[in-house]
Order: structure tokens, then sequence, then C-alpha cells
């Protein structure tokens, strides 16, 4: 995608974001009806036990599937993609909606137990929806790639957007966030996770931000091109 079309997609999602989860562009904070939108927290997953060396996808709603039926999630379209290319990978998806880069750290120790070859970093979204302070977002965000790096696990970062009610040096400055880190610590980088699907109203379900299966499907194709080169080939 040209940088030109990468722009425009990013201009539709921020006005979709802000119209449908804040209301009005003009405020210059989240209005308490935010905090009702925000999908509710997902129990916690049951502790994985595959035998196959693992994926694992710590994110928000994006990755847990909000408004979908099971097995449509973009996490289980990445395990069907694996199976059918013959990789010997098992995803593990601990992803809970509603979450921040905060919660998304709590639980990374436990999320991190076993044979984790790769990380998958999708948090920030909920972030930026409540206008969170991205220096904050920044140190979460490193604490997780570091302890996943630590533990011998490649890492694959996607990066999102903020909606523009905070003013533009934010919407900026929180996507600075995502390419410093990926810079900075050398990881495996998407840019953006919703890149041709964010602002599609027949990509995505009637809240206008998380996607529908169709979505879901396209989000997976997104990730596996930068996740596929972390995988060794089968043999």
């Amino acid at each position: 995608m040209s940088t030109g079309a990468y722009d425009s997609g990013v201009r539709v999602i921020l006005a979709a974001v802000c119209a449908v989860a804040v209301g009005a562009c003009g405020g210059s904070e989240v209005p308490e009806s935010l905090r009702d939108r925000t999908p509710p927290a997902a129990p916690r997953p049951a502790a994985p036990r595959a035998a196959r060396p693992r994926i694992v996808v710590l994110g928000d709603s994006l990755a847990a599937g909000y408004g979908l039926e099971k097995g449509e999630a973009f996490p289980d379209r990445l395990q069907q993609r694996l199976d059918a290319e013959g990789y010997a990978f098992g995803v593990t998806n601990v992803s809970v909606s509603g979450d921040t880069s905060a919660g998304g750290l709590r639980r990374l120790d436990w999320a991190l137990e076993g044979d984790v070859r790769v990380l998958v970093v999708e948090l920030g979204g909920n972030d930026g929806l409540r206008g969170l302070p991205v220096g904050e977002m920044q140190r979460n965000l490193a604490a997780i790639i570091e302890r996943g790096q630590r533990r011998g696990a490649k890492v694959l970062l996607a990066g999102m957007e903020a909606p523009p009610n905070f003013g533009p040096q934010y919407t900026a400055d929180f996507r600075r966030v995502y390419r410093d880190l990926a810079s900075r610590y050398r990881v495996a980088f998407l840019p953006f996770l919703l890149d041709g699907v964010a602002g599609n109203a027949s990509l995505n379900i009637a809240d206008g931000i998380h996607p529908n299966p169709e979505g879901a499907r396209l989000v997976a194709g997104n990730v596996w091109r930068v996740l596929e080169p972390l995988l060794r080939r089968p043999s």
C-alpha cells in the first residue's frame, strides 16, 4: 500500500472511531458513556496445555473476537492458515476484550508459560480510546517486548491508531510509539493491524470498530504476512 493510501485509510478509521466511540470530536475528554461501550472484560482464558510450540496472541477485543462466533477471530484464522501450510505451531489466544497495555502486562508472565516461540502483541487501542498517557503505554509495551524476548520468543508488534478527539499531537505521538518500539527492539512490525479493514462498513460489525468475519479474515492476512517469515519452514 502506498503512503498516501495508508494515510487515507488511517484518517477513515480515526473518523469512524471518533464517531462511534466518542460521539463528538471536539471534546478534550472521553465522555463517561465511552466506558459503557467498551466491551466487558472476558474471563481469564484457561491455562494453555498445547503440546506443540506455541504462538501467543496477547491482545484486546480485536483479537478476542468481539462480536464474532467461535473460530472467526483472527487468531483462529491464523491457526487455520498454519495447519493448511503445514506449520507445527499452536496458536494460544490470551486476548481480553477491553484490555489496555497495562492489563496485558499484568498477565504476561502467565501467558508466556510453556514453549512460546512467537508473541504477537496487539494492544494499545483501548489506551487510545481512553486518552491514557502515551508515555505510559510506551513503557507497558516496552516491558512486554522485553519480557517476551528474555523468554526467547520472537515478538510481532501490531500497531494501532488513536481517535483524533485528543488532538493531532496525541495522535502523532501514539502512532510514533509503535514505530519507535519496533526500531528499538528490532521486532517484526505490522504498522496498522486494521489496514484495509478500518472504515469499511462491509468489513465491520455494527459498531464500526470491530471486524466482522470477513474483516477478521483480512486482518489475519495482514498478520500472516509479518508472522510467516518468523516461522521455520516445514521440512
